[in-house]
């Protein structure tokens, strides 16, 4: 290092090429004699000082660095581990704390009270008064003297209360996990609360002041580190000037480049390691890890060498270390395969929606193909896919987004979901991300990071969005941008590898408040270009006009799927389906075979499905009043033997059967 970078001369109030977080602690240490500095403070930090080569530093090493072109000698550091030690591990910054501190601080653990007088001695404020002990009597160091009168006597004869004094170094004290100094965040006992209340005193009566060699006028100033903004309590910094508030965020996609220049190199050699090759790894290194720390990658490349991952597959190495898993479903055959034959299996199991299933499949597609929103410019970090189910109630939306869920990952139970009426109310996102701390319920955690961090290969199912609380939408746009939440234990669940399914109801029909008439925009029968377009309005207007989320509906872009309503043949192929399942759960239920007339089925199935407005749910409620209960009433009732023969020769007025025993025809 130059002696005209870090020489007793140098007065930087500016340094080309360090962090703006340390540049904004510098610029201001002739006004601010306290600091909360919190985020993302176990990082690594870009430094590319004038006529030095780049390279990453840690926080600590950098904030004595900077503050040593200002004059500082040392960094006091205490944290409830180590007690008090000091930075950097010389002679001379040593001897400059034992000159505020005296010879046997150092290497000590200090009660909070013997901290109140560490800090006093490096800001340069007066010593404190002594506490008074049980009958008034003055309780010091040296133990309890003097009570009554005797104590007023002394009070009279005592000198003044001496002044604030310049310490005779500069220094910086650095408390670090000062969140941890309370034994109960919120909840402060006696001695907490006196401690908090000193440090804002002390704020506010600190000097700044000037040493030999510095013209500049500064304060000793005190750090408090911390992860989040309101770790500690809020009167000891809101509105209190000298104490400044600065957030040190994540790396920036250009950080996070120069890091990965730094790391592919490193990694297991591609097999055509060209300057293209490696050039292409660097930049997807850098996008995948958006949100990410530089220790992280750093961990990243580690990770890499070990499991021999090359520098052109780097971002199986990001999904590794992100979701902890090693298998990816959407680089199997199986799931290409699945796909293509998905069409006809789909529209087996929901019928007459053949437009709706052919853009769902689209999107599927894209998304096994890694293409989402590949016009963006970083795509990595969001969900794989997301559709917006839309249409009349009871024509497939929820049995579509279960088939998505099998067709993609084999089974139903990577199908997630969540009904949004039961997130009407404000404080409903603490159950999606779970409570912040201090809160009832912060232990649990959120009811859907959870769930995903338990499984990131799923299919989330958000059942009538509509009916959500505002804020719980603002987590959705948060998912759709960065793909990732913070839930309130502070740990990050990433959806990259998940398709979000959002079903609604909008512009089907319209309930007036005053009357509670609800009035139908759409009809069955319409033209399906009508229903689209009525619907996609609908759409548009809620988000836009009537929540203000029109960048909500912006994430969300062509990915709307409109369902049509049912027409009568549709109806009448649901109808026969759901007296399938009827006839299969008698037969394995109570080993019963369920039969019908000719002229019972046509009028049954005709019966169910005469009002189409609540499409294939409507239906299913009808043979449930039309034949199920009553046929369960009478099986009950006689007891039907296992093994019987049970045939429908009418079901209206009332439910007729014949009962006979297995076998006999």
């Amino acid at each position: 290092m130059s002696e005209t970078e870090y020489g007793p001369d140098a007065t930087a109030r500016f340094l080309p090429g360090y962090p703006a977080f340390v540049n904004e602690i510098v610029g201001t240490l002739a006004v601010h004699s306290q600091y909360v500095l919190h985020g993302n403070l176990r990082d690594e930090f870009l430094l590319e000082p004038l006529g030095r080569e780049a390279r990453f530093q840690e926080f600590l090493p950098l904030l004595w660095e900077a503050t040593r072109q200002r004059g500082y000698e040392c960094l006091i550091r205490f944290d409830p581990v180590d007690g008090i030690t000091v930075y950097p591990d010389e002679e001379r910054a040593a001897q400059a704390a034992r000159t505020l501190l005296g010879h046997r601080a150092v290497g000590r653990r200090p009660a909070l009270d013997r901290l109140r007088a560490h800090l006093a001695n490096v800001v340069g404020a007066p010593p404190q008064p002594p506490l008074e002990g049980e009958h008034g009597a003055r309780t010091t160091a040296a133990g309890t003297v003097g009570t009554g009168t005797e104590q007023d006597a002394a009070a009279q004869l005592a000198p003044p209360r001496p002044k604030p004094f310049a310490p005779p170094v500069r220094a910086a004290f650095v408390i670090e996990y000062a969140a941890r100094l309370t034994r109960v965040p919120g909840q402060l006992d006696q001695a907490e609360r006196d401690f908090f209340l000193y440090c804002h005193k002390l704020a506010l009566t600190a000097r700044a002041f000037s040493v030999h060699g510095h013209a500049d006028r500064l304060y000793n100033p005190v750090f408090y580190l911390v992860e989040g903004e309101r770790d500690l309590p809020a009167w000891l910094t809101a509105g209190t000037e000298r104490i400044r508030t600065i957030a040190v965020g994540t790396p920036t996609l250009g950080e996070r480049t120069k890091r990965a220049r730094m790391l592919v190199p490193q990694l297991p050699a591609p097999a055509s390691p060209t300057p293209d090759v490696l050039a292409k790894a660097e930049q997807e290194f850098a996008k995948r890890t958006d949100g990410m720390t530089v220790r992280s990658m750093t961990e990243i490349a580690r990770l890499s060498k070990d499991r021999g991952i090359t520098a052109d597959h780097v971002a199986d190495a990001v999904r590794i270390y992100k979701l902890g898993v090693d298998d990816n479903p959407w680089r199997q055959d199986a799931v290409h395969e699945q796909i293509l034959e998905g069409q006809k299996t789909i529209e087996d199991r929901v019928i007459g929606q053949d437009r709706a299933v052919r853009k769902t499949l689209d999107i599927l597609k894209r998304a096994a193909l890694g293409l989402s929103g590949a016009q963006a410019t970083s795509t990595a970090t969001r969900p794989r896919g997301v559709l917006f189910f839309a249409g009349p109630t009871g024509v497939g939306k929820t049995e579509l987004a279960k088939q998505v869920a099998q067709l993609l990952f084999g089974d139903t139970d990577s199908y997630l979901r969540f009904d949004m009426s039961e997130f009407a109310a404000e404080h409903a996102a603490d159950r999606l991300i779970g409570a912040p701390p201090g809160y009832v319920g912060f232990e649990a955690g959120g009811e859907l990071t959870g769930a995903v961090r338990r499984n990131p290969f799923q299919v989330v199912l958000f059942d009538e969005i509509e009916k959500a609380h505002p804020l719980v939408l603002d987590k959705f746009l948060q998912i759709l941008e960065d793909g990732r939440l913070t839930d309130g234990q502070g740990v990050t669940t990433y959806f990259s590898e998940c398709v979000l399914v959002f079903t609604s109801n909008l512009g089907i029909s319209t309930l007036n408040p005053k009357t509670n008439e609800r009035t139908y925009l759409v009809q069955p029968g319409e033209d399906y270009d009508v229903v689209e377009k009525k619907v996609r309005e609908a759409v548009q207007d809620h988000f836009t006009t009537q929540l203000g989320r029109p960048e909500l509906l912006n994430r969300l872009g062509d990915n709307i799927v409109v369902f049509n309503f049912i027409n009568a043949d549709v109806a009448g192929r649901i109808c026969e389906l759901q007296l399938g399942n009827i006839v299969d759960a008698v037969e394995r239920e109570l080993e019963i075979s369920l039969e019908f007339t000719e002229g019972t089925r046509r009028k049954l199935i005709g019966q169910c499905t005469e009002d189409l407005a609540n499409g294939g749910r409507g239906i299913g409620n009808r043979l449930e009043s039309l034949l199920i209960n009553p046929l369960a009433r009478q099986l009950f009732d006689e007891n039907a033997p296992r093994g019987s023969r049970v045939e429908v020769t009418a079901v209206t007025p009332e439910l007729e059967v014949r009962i006979a025993p297995g076998g006999d025809r």
